[in-house]
């Protein structure tokens, strides 16, 4: 294994991407309908990343969106989880750029490796070596959102700390966008799946951001069921004022509910 983990989920995602970039270009010179660079994206980069791991590391376990549940991951010390390609409905519109590639290692318990490629931007951000988050310099923090399933948690995080709101396509560009300080804030609660938090949270607790979900607690990851709802990212001066805000938010909801009830 002269290969190290962070540095094989690099690779594998900038790879991955390389040729996503490369088949894009392709099917849309050929005139190719959206769904069909969707569908052989999707296809395309699940095949490959299966193809490396089993040839870089036979004994691990991969959890893939795009591949059937493995289930030696339920009682394996190291899983992959991966998301071959996130953001496929803006990898389907050759104007977007805001797609990625997801891959982490989860070992023992906790996410030891990982890297999320955005290759339209020609950028993979890993946690070996960990990226380092700009300084922020605006007059007013950003809450990043989705630009397809905008959650109410946006809403209540931007009143919090007095944020503008942008929105973007995928998990791991959003994610990445507080890393990489185009945004100060993450945070969905609209459902999503292991797969599409992994490595947007490795990358971004490597970088010494906030990570996680909507109720302070940790996310845990390679559970048996894959649905994992909600996510946060955050710089940490703004972690404490909007979780603070959403269990506000969540206490009066309860108040209201059991006030309907009786």
């Amino acid at each position: 294994m002269n290969e190290s983990d962070a540095a094989l989920a690099t690779r594998l995602a900038t790879q991955t991407g390389h040729r996503l970039v490369e088949l894009r270009t392709h099917l849309v010179a050929t005139g190719a309908p959206s769904w069909l660079l969707m569908d052989e994206g999707d296809a395309a980069a699940h095949a490959f990343i299966a193809t490396e791991l089993t040839s870089a590391r036979p004994g691990d376990a991969l959890l893939s969106e795009e591949g059937a549940d493995d289930p030696r991951r339920h009682h394996h010390d190291r899983v992959w989880i991966v998301d071959p390609l996130d953001g496929t409905r803006e990898y389907g519109d050759p104007r977007r750029s805001d797609w990625a590639v997801h891959i982490a290692l989860w070992e023992r318990g906790a996410l030891t490796a990982g890297a999320v490629a955005l290759p339209a931007m020609e950028l993979t951000l890993a946690t070996d070596p960990p990226p380092e988050v700009p300084a922020a310099d605006r007059s007013r923090p950003v809450v990043v959102t989705s630009r397809s399933r905008p959650s109410f948690v946006t809403a209540i995080a931007a009143e919090a700390i007095d944020a503008d709101v942008v929105a973007l396509g995928s998990a791991g560009a959003k994610a990445m966008a507080v890393v990489t300080g185009i945004a100060d804030v993450y945070v969905h609660a609209g459902g999503m799946y292991q797969w599409d938090s992994a490595a947007p949270a490795a990358v971004a607790m490597a970088a010494g951001l906030h990570v996680s979900r909507i109720d302070g607690s940790p996310i845990v990851y390679n559970e048996p069921d894959l649905w994992l709802p909600d996510f946060i990212v955050s710089r940490e001066e703004y972690a404490a004022p909007v979780l603070a805000a959403l269990d506000k938010a969540w206490q009066q909801w309860q108040q209201r509910r059991g006030s309907d009830l009786r």
